[in-house]
């Protein structure tokens, strides 16, 4: 086994599968966050989103995608740039990956790249269980997806974060009150056709119940870029806890937890979600205003 990845792994190991998978997938998305770094990404970018929160500030549920924001617009940014920089660190770590950069058909501010590796693979390199081995399909992917935004909204504020695995190294990271404006932002206005984002309204009662305070300039900023705001006054805390309201009002409690559950270890904090659970997290809101 690479003595790079034995060292990062956890011994012992998970017991399910589906844990191991999950745990190799962080350490892919740990081994990416040293790779940009070493590639000086860091002082154009910062991280965002729930991986942010869980790698930086603790948060207990497992997040699929290494989101980033631009510090300053750039239609021409293209992660093709850091591709040798991050698949050089993720072979050094064990990490068999191809890098694939997604061209999307229509214009977006959005741009995303993926790092695949083959799972059996990989769990052979680490030396896994044989039952977990054999049950895996030969041609199933394991990957992260990297997102950033090329046209980021303004007034946030940014930090510089340290991480201290795989090894010791530092990013810039939003702060938590800009996180939990683009948190909420993703809460009132993201789609998802008939699907319930559970993630978002667990998050939400994380914010809460630990940094409440939220950069309210900013969410105004994201609603205007979006078309969810348009009124020549400033949004104010009042207007803001109305429109979380109203989203808890139409909210299915029942698909939130079902869609939630995957992503953490234990589903007893969700015995307590109710609607009016979250009209007491919604009055807890504390806002300031900051900027870049």
């Amino acid at each position: 086994m690479n003595n790079l990845l034995k060292s990062i792994l956890p011994n012992p190991l998970p017991q399910t599968q589906s844990e191991l998978i999950n745990v190799l997938r962080q350490l892919m998305q740990s081994v990416a966050l040293l790779g940009l770094w070493r590639a000086r990404f860091f002082e154009h970018s910062a991280f965002y989103g729930g991986t942010a929160l869980r790698l930086l500030y603790g948060l207990d549920r497992f997040s699929e995608d290494l989101d980033f924001s631009l510090l300053l617009p750039n239609s021409d940014f293209s992660f093709d740039k850091y591709s040798a920089s991050l698949k050089k660190e993720m072979n050094a770590y064990g990490f068999d990956v191809r890098f694939e950069e997604k061209i999307k058909a229509s214009d977006s501010n959005i741009k995303s790249a993926f790092l695949k590796s083959n799972t059996y693979n990989q769990l052979i390199v680490i030396e896994a269980p044989e039952h977990f081995i054999s049950g895996i399909n030969k041609r199933s992917i394991l990957k992260i997806k990297l997102e950033i935004d090329t046209l980021p909204p303004s007034g946030f504020s940014t930090e510089m974060k340290y991480v201290f695995a795989p090894i010791q190294f530092a990013v810039k990271s939003y702060t938590l009150p800009s996180l939990f404006a683009g948190k909420m932002h993703a809460l009132l206005c993201r789609k998802w056709k008939n699907r319930v984002k559970g993630r978002d309204w667990y998050d939400f009662i994380w914010y809460i119940s630990r940094y409440p305070e939220i950069n309210l300039s900013h969410l105004e900023e994201r609603m205007r870029q979006s078309g969810h705001y348009d009124s020549s006054n400033q949004l104010t805390k009042d207007e803001l806890v109305l429109r979380i309201y109203d989203a808890i009002e139409s909210l299915d409690i029942t698909a939130a937890r079902k869609e939630v559950a995957p992503f953490i270890l234990t589903s007893n904090s969700l015995d307590l979600w109710s609607k009016e659970f979250f009209f007491a997290a919604a009055d807890k809101i504390l806002v300031s205003r900051e900027s870049l």
